[in-house]
């Protein structure tokens, strides 16, 4: 943060701790250790008199350096209202603040900032958690960005949550005391530990388990420095996180689906690429075998919300051969662009198949094949298709831990059209195509779960109907046409002859490549994944989904 003057003499003793009073210290700045007091001081300096022009232009490294070092030097001396005053939302950021000290009871805090990367300065964070005569170290990295205020250009700190911490959404709190829900030992279709260090995935599914299942399976609360959830939070199915924990409780026992073997390889596979997450279904019975992601911050593979791309055409095949509009093996048109509701759709490279079938289409993942029949659907079609025979976007299945179960909207002219390609306003995860595939495989939807019903006696989702004998041997037709001879052909080689595939690509706005997305089942496994920002589905979902269903049910 470059050269400081020193604003008060170092101490040669460090002052005590008292209370809620937090020693900090901002490393490299030249800064002393000084007492921080709960609810902080006010501003020292008044607004200057006199109009002042509106600052524009990118920020300047003086402006960034300035505006950070005026946040965290405040924060550092408890004046949490002038720490809030260099922000852009004063009231939430005193309200963080204020609590961070109170709440979390933390002392000994010490910040440690790191050189700026344009706007945004990282720094790290070391303090001691400390509670009724129980203390542990916390550390962590944080970062914050510097932005003009709209009104006059001046340099603030763009106040998030995560600024306090990387965890915090809006409405979150650190919470330090006896936690109100005991922890679970949560163990594998085999009995063996499940443990975050063991499948750094499974971090988030382990909160999920706790939050569902800590009191009714038999344990006792311990001390610990926690987040808990806001409005947003709860509403994103996001569970309370545990941040350290001062002293453990007894946890209860929570038995899972989950494969070892399954979940360890999924781990692997998606180690191998930036943002990609899979889940390993068994169709016959809804059990999940294996769930992973990448990224371990956030469960996309369970609570993600994607459009689906071109995965999206199992449910559209399966509408369009239920009304009658085609069949495997008819003439199907595939021109190079179709338009419908104003909206001029494409084929990738603009290709076309002239004179081809329905099923040399699905095979190729020809988009207008598909938009061309949006004038003889109704809006909701697609949604009741999705609802009444997949089982999705009625946000009622209970697998054992949040889950986002897929959104088809009613939608009418050209965002229509767009949904029966997956795009528009549909959107899904691995988990709900992992499910798709697992339908046309067993014919009939199962809901997917990690824990078995039984051990809380809830009741799973069901569809209120199944696809015709006809419709269901065409979409397996289709599906294991693609996986041979399509565009999943190269991922799915050596699979067959019981497996079927489907791939697919998402455009995202600000995105250079699209989202890949790939669906497929082979024997008594369906699984499904998607590598954001990887390109198409084929080329690099495929081979994770591919490699798991290669391990044979």
């Amino acid at each position: 943060m470059g050269k400081r003057r020193r604003v008060a003499e170092r101490r040669k003793n460090r002052p005590a701790v008292l209370g809620g009073m937090i020693a900090v210290v901002v490393g490299g700045a030249g800064f002393g250790v000084y007492a921080l007091y709960d609810g902080g001081a006010a501003a020292d300096e008044g607004s200057a008199a006199g109009h002042k022009s509106v600052k524009t232009g990118p920020l300047t490294a003086t402006e960034v350096r300035t505006a950070s070092s005026r946040f965290l030097t405040a924060w550092q001396h408890g004046k949490v209202t002038e720490a809030a005053a260099a922000t852009d939302e004063p009231s939430a950021a005193g309200k963080l603040l204020t609590g961070y000290a109170k709440g979390a009871h933390l002392k000994d805090v010490a910040f440690t900032p790191q050189p700026a990367k344009g706007a945004k300065v990282p720094f790290s964070v070391k303090a001691t958690v400390a509670y009724k005569g129980l203390s542990k170290p916390l550390t962590y990295t944080s970062s914050l960005t510097v932005v003009r205020r709209a009104s006059d250009g001046e340099p603030l700190v763009d106040w998030r949550p995560a600024v306090v911490h990387p965890d915090l959404r809006d409405g979150d709190r650190l919470v330090t005391g006896e936690s109100g829900t005991p922890p679970v030992k949560a163990l594998d279709r085999d009995g063996g530990d499940i443990t975050a260090a063991k499948y750094p995935s499974l971090g988030t599914v382990l909160d999920g388990l706790r939050e569902k299942y800590g009191k009714q399976a038999g344990g006792t609360a311990g001390v610990e420095l926690r987040v808990v959830r806001g409005k947003e939070a709860k509403a994103a199915k996001l569970s309370d996180k545990t941040l350290v924990e001062l002293s453990k409780g007894t946890p209860g026992t929570v038995k899972t689906t989950l494969s070892p073997s399954f979940q360890a390889a999924a781990e692997q596979q998606v180690a191998k690429r930036a943002r990609a997450s899979v889940v390993v279904l068994r169709p016959s019975t809804g059990e999940i075998l294996a769930v992973a992601n990448s990224g371990h911050g956030f469960n996309t593979a369970f609570q993600g919300s994607l459009a689906p791309g071109s995965t999206m055409k199992v449910i559209t095949s399966s509408l369009l051969i239920d009304k009658g509009l085609t069949s495997v093996d008819k003439q199907h048109p595939c021109p190079k662009t179709v338009t419908y509701g104003g909206w001029k759709f494409h084929n990738d490279d603009d290709f076309e198949i002239k004179g081809g079938t329905f099923k040399a289409s699905f095979a190729r993942s020809c988009n207008t094949a598909f938009i061309s029949q949006a004038k003889k659907l109704d809006d909701d079609d697609l949604t009741k298709q999705a609802q009444q025979v997949f089982g999705l976007s009625m946000n009622n299945w209970a697998i054992g831990v949040p889950t986002f179960d897929g959104s088809v909207p009613v939608q009418s002219a050209a965002q229509m059209a767009a949904s029966l390609i997956g795009q528009g306003g549909v959107r899904m995860n691995p988990l709900n195509m992992a499910s798709v595939a697992s339908t046309v495989q067993s014919g009939t939807f199962h809901q997917p779960y990690l824990v078995a019903p039984s051990v809380d006696h809830r009741t799973l989702a069901t569809a209120s109907r199944t696809m015709s004998a006809k419709t269901l041997s065409q979409l397996r037709e289709l599906m294991r046409y693609t996986a041979a001879y399509g565009t999943a052909a190269e991922a799915m080689s050596g699979l067959g002859p019981d497996y079927g595939a489907k791939t697919g690509s998402a455009e995202v706005d600000g995105q250079k490549k699209p989202n890949g997305w790939f669906t497929a089942y082979r024997g008594d496994l369906a699984a499904a994944g998607v590598v954001q920002a990887g390109g198409h589905g084929g080329d690099t979902a495929g081979p994770i989904v591919a490699s798991l269903l290669k391990r044979g049910s």
